[in-house]
C-alpha cells in the first residue's frame, strides 16, 4: 500500500505497507495543512480501488503515524481482499532459514533481493517478472514462495485459480480482472499461484467442456504475465508440468523455472535440524542428523517434519508424558512409507523433463546434475523415451 499526502502540490508516494518491513514507532511526515479542527488528515489508499478500500486516518498536525494507524489500515486491506473471494492476504513469517537445502534456488533469491528498488530502475533494471517451481508434493515449494515475499519484504497474495470461474457468462473475465487490478494496486508484491497444473492442465483440451471460458481465462492470465509493467512477481508451484500449455513455460512468462528434486542426504540433514531448532531450540545437540537423514532416504522436507510430530504425539501421550527422543523419531520414520515409493514414475517423468527443458536445479546436487546431464544426453540421442502428456497421470495426494 502507498501513502498519499493530497495536501501536497503533487501526489508524494511512500512505499509504507510491505509485509515483514519493521517500523518505527512512529513514521514522520511532511507538515500538513491543518484542517478547521486544527487536525490533519492522511489518506491512505489501495491504488485504484480507492474507493472500497481507502481508509482516512486523522492524526494530530505533526504528521505522525504510529503503528496502531498502520495496522489498522493494514487489516482493513486485508479485509477488502477477503471479500473479493479471489485472492487471500498473507503475512508470511517464514525465513530463507527455515528452508533446508534448496542452494541455488535460495542464492538466486537474494540475487534479487533490491531488483524493485528504486536504485534498480535507475540502474536499468527491468522489475523480475516471476519463477516456476517444479516438483513432487512436499518438496518445500510453498515454503518457498512464502519466503521469497519475506526475504523481499512485500506483501504475499495467494491466488486460488478455481475462484477465477464463475457461473454467469461474463463472471470469470471479470474476476481475472479485478484479480490483476488489486494485485497491481498491491504492487510490488508477491503473487503466489499454487498447483497451476491443476488449473490449467487441460485448457489446450478440445473437451474441455466450459464454451471456451478455461481458454480465455488463460489466455488473458498470460498476457497479463507477459505484458504486465507493475512490479508484480509470481511465484507459481506445479506438480505435473507436462500437462501445462507449452505457451505457459516460454520464456517471458517466468525469470526462470526450478525443478525441486527430493532432498539428498545433507539437505535431509539441514531439514532435521531446522525442525528440531524451531521445536526444541534447547536440544539441538540431542540428535544425531546423520543417521536421521540416513533413515528418510527418498523422504520429502514434508514427511520429514510428520515425523517429527508423529514422535512427539508417541511422547507426549505416554503416563506420564516426557520428551520425544530420537528414537520416537526412528520408530515414526520406519512406519512411514513416503509418497516417493509409490511415485517414482512421477520423480523419473520430471526429472526427463527438466533434463529436456534445461531447467535449473533448486539444490547443490552435483549427483543430480550429472543424472540430468546423462538423461538430456539420452534423450537427444533418442535411447530415452519421454512419456506425453497423455499417457502420464500423477499418483494421488497422500
Amino acid at each position: 500500500m502507498r501513502l498519499w499526502n493530497p495536501y501536497l502540490q503533487a501526489p508524494d508516494f511512500f512505499p509504507l505497507f510491505k509485509s515483514g518491513t519493521a517500523y518505527p514507532a512512529t513514521l514522520e511526515l511532511p507538515p500538513l495543512q491543518a484542517n478547521k479542527n486544527g487536525q490533519s488528515h492522511i489518506h491512505l489508499v489501495i491504488g485504484e480501488i480507492a474507493e472500497e478500500g481507502s481508509t482516512e486516518v486523522v492524526c494530530t498536525s505533526s504528521g505522525k503515524v504510529s503503528e496502531g494507524d498502520i495496522d489498522l489500515v493494514l487489516e482493513e486491506k486485508k479485509q477488502y481482499i477477503r471479500q473479493t473471494e479471489i485472492l487471500e492476504f498473507y503475512n508470511p513469517s517464514e525465513t530463507l532459514q527455515n528452508v533446508g537445502g534448496l542452494e541455488n534456488l535460495k542464492a538466486w533469491i537474494r540475487g534479487r533481493r533490491n531488483s524493485f528498488s528504486v536504485q534498480a530502475h535507475a540502474y536499468g533494471l527491468p522489475s523480475p517478472k516471476g519463477v516456476l517451481l517444479v516438483g513432487i508434493q512436499g518438496t518445500g515449494k510453498s515454503l518457498c514462495a512464502k519466503t521469497i515475499a519475506r526475504e523481499w519484504r512485500m506483501p504475499l497474495l495467494k491466488l486460488d485459480v478455481g475462484r477465477l470461474f464463475g457461473g454467469i457468462v461474463g463472471e470469470s473475465e471479470s474476476r481475472v480482472r479485478q484479480m490483476i487490478q488489486i494485485a497491481e494496486a498491491m504492487a510490488p508484491c508477491v503473487l503466489w499461484i499454487d498447483e497451476l497444473d491443476k488449473a490449467f492442465g487441460g485448457v489446450n483440451s478440445e473437451f474441455s467442456g466450459d464454451s471456451g471460458t478455461s481458454k480465455r481465462v488463460f489466455g488473458s492470465l498470460i498476457t497479463w504475465m507477459q505484458e504486465k509493467t507493475k512490479p508484480v512477481f509470481i511465484v507459481a508451484t506445479a506438480n505435473n508440468v507436462r500437462v501445462l500449455p507449452a505457451e505457459l513455460l516460454r520464456k517471458g512468462r517466468f525469470d526462470e523455472t526450478f525443478f525441486v528434486n527430493l532432498p539428498n542426504q545433507r539437505e535431509r540433514e539441514e531439514i532435521f535440524q531446522v525442525h528440531i531448532r524451531r521445536l526444541r531450540p534447547n536440544r539441538v545437540r540431542d540428535f544425531s542428523y546423520t543417521d536421521l537423514a540416513m533413515a528418510t532416504e527418498d523422504f520429502s522436507g514434508a514427511e520429514i517434519e510428520q515425523t517429527i510430530y508423529d514422535a512427539m504425539h508417541m511422547a507426549f501421550n505416554q503416563d506420564p508424558p516426557r520428551e520425544f527422543t530420537q528414537e520416537d523419531i526412528l520408530t515414526a520414520i520406519q512406519q512411514t512409507v513416503p509418497l516417493a515409493a509409490i511415485a517414482r514414475d512421477q520423480i523419473q517423468s520430471l526429472k526427463a523433463w527438466a533434463a529436456e527443458s534445461g531447467a535449473r536445479t533448486a539444490s547443490q546436487d552435483q549427483e543430480l546434475m550429472q543424472e540430468l546431464r546423462d538423461m538430456a544426453g539420452r534423450i537427444n540421442s533418442g535411447l530415452l523415451e519421454v512419456d506425453s502428456p497423455s499417457s502420464f497421470s500423477p499418483p494421488p495426494h497422500a
